[in-house]
């Protein structure tokens, strides 16, 4: 009686797929017939195969390797981001950097630095630790070289590639990615270090909005504006720049970093295009950043690359943080002025 089953059973499978295979061969002669028949009125345009494809139908997804995407020979959305990529956010992102660049210089032509208004008093006061120093430049150097070599793989081919050639450019673009790659784990440490150093000194107090109606003034007329140990401008680049830009790029940078955790080629094409959008919104606010801490603001940058800062320069931009030290209700980056710190030679 089981022996009788098998064989029924063996025969009913057997009439299944012979069934199967007879609706199948009318339908590859058909579409076999159909390419010919195309070849010959249209040729070279072979769109219904294509577009079976693209539709992920047909025989032509047959694979005997299973993943998220085995079975996904053409990804549609790939034009998409292309058209993306070398459209709007090339043109729009290098227009963005390009006036950045040309207001900071028609700035500087036209006013100059911030001056100060009394001469400086020789007298410092610590203004950074040596650790906060350390966390900043880590962040700022890497910041650097992810920024200059992004610009190099985004950019390149446009701008680099006819003047150096195939060849120079094919060595400046691939040691351009490697920094990429692996400086950025280091700028993800360093900038969240950054954010819980500072994340007390940038919370925005009431006298905070006096600098953002006056800032055209600190600029135009180099104003004194009140402010504590940071000011407006520095806590918004702060929050905008330093914590939400550089949130949306490292999440973004680490899904393009690691395509090893099965990512779709949809999720790595979206996170390209935050990745790259933030990026050069972050280089623009970086830019000006670092003109106001270089050249922008006289007396700066010694600050950041010492530690401290002249009474003077403080009391003119940080009066309230300056008058919070002088008074003792808060003690100055690191303590007191230690001995053997460097003082400038007192005016006579």
């Amino acid at each position: 009686m089981r022996l009788l089953f098998l064989l029924l059973s063996l025969t009913l499978a057997g009439t299944a797929a012979a069934q199967t295979q007879t609706q199948q061969v009318p339908q590859d002669q058909d579409r076999i017939k159909a390419q010919q028949e195309r070849a010959v009125t249209q040729p070279g345009n072979n769109a219904p195969v294509w577009r079976e494809v693209r539709g992920g139908g047909g025989p032509y997804t047959t694979t005997t390797v299973k993943g998220r995407e085995t079975e996904v020979p053409i990804q549609s959305w790939g034009d998409t981001w292309r058209r993306i990529r070398n459209g709007p956010v090339m043109f729009y992102g290098g227009w963005l950097l390009v006036l950045v660049i040309a207001a900071i210089l028609g700035l500087y032509m036209w006013k100059g630095p911030v001056k100060l208004h009394e001469p400086l008093s020789g007298r410092k006061m610590r203004r950074f630790t040596a650790f906060e120093m350390t966390v900043h430049w880590t962040t700022a150097i890497s910041f650097c070289l992810l920024g200059i070599s992004g610009l190099i793989m985004f950019f390149g081919k446009n701008v680099l590639l006819p003047v150096m050639g195939y060849t120079l450019f094919a060595l400046l673009t691939q040691l351009s990615k490697n920094l990429h790659n692996f400086i950025a784990p280091l700028f993800i440490v360093s900038v969240a270090a950054m954010v819980i150093i500072w994340l007390r000194d940038n919370v925005f107090r009431s006298y905070d909005w006096q600098w953002f109606r006056r800032a055209w003034a600190f600029f135009l007329r180099s104003e004194h504006i009140p402010s504590g140990r940071f000011n407006g401008g520095e806590k918004a680049w702060f929050w905008g720049g330093v914590l939400l830009l550089s949130i949306i790029m490292s999440t973004s940078g680490l899904v393009l970093l690691f395509p090893n955790f099965d990512q779709t080629r949809w999720t790595m094409q979206h996170a390209w295009i935050w990745h790259v959008i933030a990026a050069l919104l972050y280089i623009g606010a970086a830019l000006g950043h670092i003109y106001m801490g270089t050249i922008g603001v006289e007396n700066t940058y010694g600050n950041m690359r010492h530690g401290y800062c002249d009474e003077t320069w403080a009391k003119e931009h940080h009066e309230i943080w300056y008058r919070e030290v002088k008074s003792g209700r808060r003690e100055p980056a690191g303590g007191a002025v230690p001995a053997g710190a460097p003082h400038m030679k007192e005016d006579a």
